[in-house]
């Protein structure tokens, strides 16, 4: 079996700070040439993998912005089409644009759907629907106007996670500075708490990050940035407790997975996939606003941070995914 996995090439892959989709990308790429598969990475040029890469773009355009997105995604998608025939099966990890060249091709695409931006693109995957094959990331981000395979959880290199049964006397927000994510709520949540919180993660919302952050900054309410791979680790293995309380149905979150690899339970909004990353009073806290979230900061201390490592570490690891992944495959082969 040879397998072409596309990357999208907004980020290198795998992402030095930002970039699910890529970093999804290379853990699967990484773990299916550990499970001796043949298989080739489309990626930007200064990607890095164990497997062949392929590249036609040298950086990624959101780390180099002189670049035009679309001529770039149009190089990248059709560089990988036009050699089509050298492979068993394409696992499309960018969006539906690939799908557009499905119809012209006779390799098997296999699209792993990492959320939808919008309702309206759903009308290209529904076009595309019957001849292809769609994943979803959870249950809970299913499009009732779409059929589905299955679902394959995100996975994670879980050696880059160190548990710690010993956290510091901090809350951590990991994720985009942006609405959708919460990081208001989240200071709030501290704020009510009267627990030091410690932000991380990339400004996507200059004027959100102006009105609704900045102005609680201090001492207690700390920005610390985008967070590279070493530092979140860190910062993930000495919170007491990840706050994630979202203003979406996020369609995974990865941070949560991670947060719990390191022992660190989670007090999540109960939207979209949550109910199926975290064990309810297991290894977090499923809330439904900022006073529950506080009323459950008061009781994160009964949570055993050895059952968040071990939940964590049989649902999302890369080995479980690619698991998934290869069974998949060999349904469309």
């Amino acid at each position: 079996m040879k397998v072409a996995v596309l990357s999208p090439v907004a980020w290198r892959t795998p992402p030095r700070h930002y970039g699910p989709w890529e970093q999804m990308a290379s853990n699967l790429t990484e773990g299916l040439h550990d499970a001796g598969i043949e298989v080739v990475l489309f990626a930007t040029g200064d990607s890095i993998t164990s497997a062949e890469l392929r590249s036609v773009v040298k950086t990624g355009y959101e780390e180099d912005r002189h670049q035009d997105a679309k001529v770039i995604e149009c190089l990248h998608i059709s560089n990988l089409m036009e050699q089509s025939d050298d492979f068993d099966l394409i696992h499309n990890h960018f969006d539906f644009l690939p799908l557009s060249y499905s119809g012209l091709i006779r390799t098997p695409v296999l699209t792993t759907i990492h959320g939808f931006s919008s309702e309206k693109i759903v009308k290209v995957y529904q076009k595309y629907n019957r001849h292809n094959h769609y994943v979803s990331i959870s249950n809970a981000n299913r499009h009732p106007a779409l059929s589905y395979l299955g679902t394959v959880y995100n996975g994670l290199v879980t050696e880059d996670f160190q548990f710690n049964a010993n956290p510091d006397d901090y809350l951590l927000f990991f994720g985009r500075i942006h609405p959708d994510k919460g990081t208001a709520e989240a200071i709030q949540i501290a704020i009510k708490s009267r627990k030091r919180l410690l932000i991380a993660g990339i400004i996507q919302d200059e004027r959100y990050y102006k009105e609704a952050v900045e102005p609680y900054l201090n001492e207690e309410i700390v920005f610390l940035g985008a967070a590279g791979p070493d530092q979140r680790n860190e910062l993930l293995k000495g919170a007491l407790a990840l706050l994630h309380p979202i203003n979406f149905a996020e369609p995974f979150g990865l941070s949560v997975a991670e947060a719990m690899l390191c022992g660190t339970p989670v007090i999540a909004f109960n939207k979209g996939s949550m109910p199926e990353l975290i064990e309810h009073e297991k290894t977090g806290f499923l809330v439904e606003n900022v006073e529950e979230a506080v009323a459950a900061v008061a009781k994160i201390s009964k949570l055993e941070r050895l059952d968040c490592h071990k939940w964590a570490k049989r649902k999302f690891s890369k080995e479980k995914m690619v698991e998934d992944y290869l069974s998949l495959y060999q349904q469309i082969l």
